[in-house]
């Protein structure tokens, strides 16, 4: 786990497009802060840009750093999930343009997985985390599932749980307003 953590760190230091487990799904990640790597994310997904994509950190600590305003209520949801929770914020800041909504809002998700929790503490920045998959085509729930058009695309594919069968489901999703006003998106 260490040299994959060490050798996708590199990748995504250099502008690359890593294929990773996260605390959900497998994901096409990259540095979130660099539009050229994200814009990499979307054509390999063969997705319309307009569609913003979430990120992962490893600390709710580091929500403060992407979001302008944090409501309040955010710190309770973080703390009392008890499954993967992405959180949408108004006024996202620090992150590449072209990776966030047409209002300015980005989906925020702070993971306690091993494997993805320590990638972000190494990259110490936001990574890009959004399924393996081709726009419009079902998520793979695992390594075996995701297509080999998808993984000939990435510049580098981490050997960590290439063997786990388990489907984890997505994340919740709720979206925050100014004020704290929730809105479900996805359970």
């Amino acid at each position: 786990m260490i040299e994959d953590i060490k050798k996708a760190c590199q990748v995504m230091q250099e502008g690359g497009v890593i294929l990773y487990p996260t605390d959900t799904i497998w994901g096409l990640g990259c540095d979130a802060t660099n539009p050229d790597a994200v814009r990499r994310v979307y054509e390999i997904k063969k997705r319309a840009d307009s569609k913003a994509m979430l990120v992962l950190v490893d600390s709710s600590v580091k929500v403060d750093f992407y979001v302008q305003d944090v409501p309040e209520v955010a710190w309770d949801l973080i703390e009392l999930a008890d499954k993967p929770l992405t959180i949408i914020y108004s006024g996202a800041r620090n992150l590449a343009p072209n990776l966030l909504a047409e209002d300015g809002s980005v989906g925020i998700r702070v993971t306690s997985e091993d494997f993805s929790r320590r990638l972000c503490q190494q990259f110490r920045k936001a990574i890009v985390s959004t399924s393996a998959n081709i726009s419009g085509q079902p998520s793979p729930a695992n390594f075996s599932e995701i297509s080999d058009d998808v993984k000939s695309q990435v510049d580098y594919i981490v050997g960590f749980r290439q063997d786990d069968i388990s489907r984890p489901k997505p994340s919740s999703i709720i979206k925050l307003d100014k004020g704290g006003v929730i809105k479900i998106i996805r359970e």
